[in-house]
This record gives structure tokens, sequence and C-alpha cells, in this order.
């Protein structure tokens, strides 16, 4: 088959682009206002953009509150989702009233970053302090502005659970790290192999 997507002629039920990007990782995103409100959303458009420094991204449809409070305090954290966190992470996601803390509606408990202000999930396997770099209003190939909002930023800080750090290396397949892929549909990492570069 082939499509256009600004045609929306696939004939589908639904659009499968979001199940050809895929997985993607999920970036829960840990935010705190300059007035103290702190905000949790999980975003599947995130992902690491380069090593030295360590950057990462999530995008947004929309100027959420994840997008206004980083930018206001120029601080957030990505909190690493793994499938025992698969309902939680789903209930922070619901369309709560501004102000109305998404990590206390989840019934998730706060650990204090050690870097920046925003906390992190406790029980998170992992989590990425970051210092907001930019915020870019994306737009299409005709230059006309999108609704979509990336938000960058440098990873300051990492927490790593000391569980999944055995012989020097972080064991990702036991994390079970969960990603997103088209639909209604996620995935888990269960099991890795190793390929080696090329010299």
């Amino acid at each position: 088959m082939f499509y256009e997507p600004r045609k929306g002629d696939h004939g589908l039920p639904h659009d499968p682009f979001k199940a050809l990007v895929a997985p993607r990782p999920i970036g829960w995103i840990t935010t705190r206002s300059l007035q103290g409100a702190v905000n949790l959303a999980p975003f599947s458009f995130f992902n690491a953009f380069q090593a030295r420094p360590h950057l990462v991204g999530f995008a947004a449809g929309g100027r959420k509150d994840s997008v206004v409070f980083a930018e206001e305090s120029r601080e957030f954290v990505c909190n690493l989702v793994t499938e025992d966190l698969a309902v939680p992470m789903n209930a922070t996601s619901a369309r709560l009233p501004r102000g109305e803390n998404e990590m206390e509606h989840a019934g998730l408990e706060a650990a204090p970053s050690r870097l920046v202000a925003p906390p992190r999930v406790a029980r998170a396997a992992a989590a990425l302090e970051c210092r907001w770099t930019q915020t870019i209003h994306l737009q299409d190939a005709q230059g006309e502005p999108s609704d979509a909002w990336l938000v960058c930023g440098e990873v300051v800080g990492i927490y790593i659970d000391d569980r999944f750090v055995v012989d020097g290396r972080v064991d990702t397949a036991a994390m079970r790290v969960m990603a997103r892929l088209g639909y209604q549909d996620y995935s888990v990492v269960e099991r890795t192999f190793q390929l080696r570069r090329p010299e």
C-alpha cells in the first residue's frame, strides 16, 4: 500500500504512522511551575539526541503544562517507564484540572531530585534530571507552524536503581522498559542482543 498523509487516504480504520515509527520510548516528564505546582505526563514523542552533552527532548501537541512549566523553571525530569508502572503511567495521561497533581492522582510517591527542583517518580528505575535548553515550535514542509512543541534539555544528573546495574552495565531487559507502539499498543524490552560496529 501507499498513501499520502495529508490526503488521509490510507483506507484503514486508523492512521498507521505511529505503528510504523515504533517502538517509541516514553518520556514520563515531571515539571514544576514557579509557584510549585507539580505536573507529571507521559510523552511517546521522546528520545535522546546526543551523547556529548547528553541531550534529550519531548514533543507535546499544544502548549501543555509540561511545556510551559519546563520553560518557566528551565528544568524537567524524564522518568523511565517500566512494565510495573504501566497503570499509573496511563493514569497520569488523564486530563485533570490545572493545578491538580497527576502524581498524587495516580497514587505515586515523589522523590527529590539532586540537581533540579522537579521531583522524580520514586518507583522509577531511572530518571534523567534535565536543564531546559530550548523549545522549538515545529513546522511543516511549507513552513507553516504545527501544533507541536519540542522541548529540549541537557541531562545534568542521572539516577539509576542499583538493582539494575549488573557487572558495570545497565540491565535494560531486567528493568522491563516500556515503549509505545501505535493505537493502544505497548511493548516491553525482554531481551537484548549485541552487534559490534564494523571497524
